[in-house]
């Protein structure tokens, strides 16, 4: 892809390459997002603007990689805050359990079982905190929008790139807030 910098972050709310996000979001995931914006606020930022300042005393700006850097990375920082900080309003924290919990609804961790008798163990989560290493996925994902209002034992197909893969469903839980 020429020309576009595949690394830039950008605004999801103001992308139009992506869909809208579903608001809301687990205690601990909005805890996590909390914590990053008070380092990035009280952390990162003044570092930047301090590191930003002392390359500028240096003189000459145009010539000057440190500045350059400091400056970019400090208006990234900014644009991030402002983000965090939109988003955070935006959100709404799931802190109870369902009614039924007999049935995948958010938060719920899904045990699947495929075709082949392999197992996985899956979270439905908000689209900011989705970890592929914890298996912790977007509610917004196909996998979660096939498993939610399923019950226990319910068979469960799923479209993927690779082809349509088949599950079962054989443990649904719910775990209360650590945070």
């Amino acid at each position: 892809m020429k020309g576009r910098n595949m690394t830039r972050w950008r605004d999801p709310a103001k992308d139009p390459r992506q869909e809208k996000k579903t608001d809301l979001i687990t205690p601990e995931g909005f805890a996590r997002i909390e914590g990053l914006l008070d380092h990035l606020t009280r952390v990162r930022r003044p570092e930047l603007s301090r590191k930003t300042g002392e390359a500028a005393a240096q003189g000459d700006r145009s010539e000057n990689a440190d500045y350059t850097y400091n400056k970019r990375e400090l208006n990234k920082t900014i644009s991030r805050i402002a983000y965090l900080q939109k988003r955070l309003d935006a959100l709404t924290v799931v802190d109870r359990l369902p009614d039924d919990q007999s049935k995948v609804f958010f938060g719920a961790w899904v045990t699947l079982e495929d075709d082949d008798g392999e197992e996985m163990t899956v979270r439905l989560v908000g689209p900011d905190e989705t970890d592929n290493k914890k298996r912790w996925v977007s509610v917004d994902a196909p996998l979660a929008r096939a498993l939610l209002g399923k019950p226990l034992d319910a068979d469960v197909e799923v479209a993927a790139p690779g082809g349509t893969t088949r599950y079962i469903i054989t443990d649904i839980r719910y775990e209360t807030s650590k945070a």
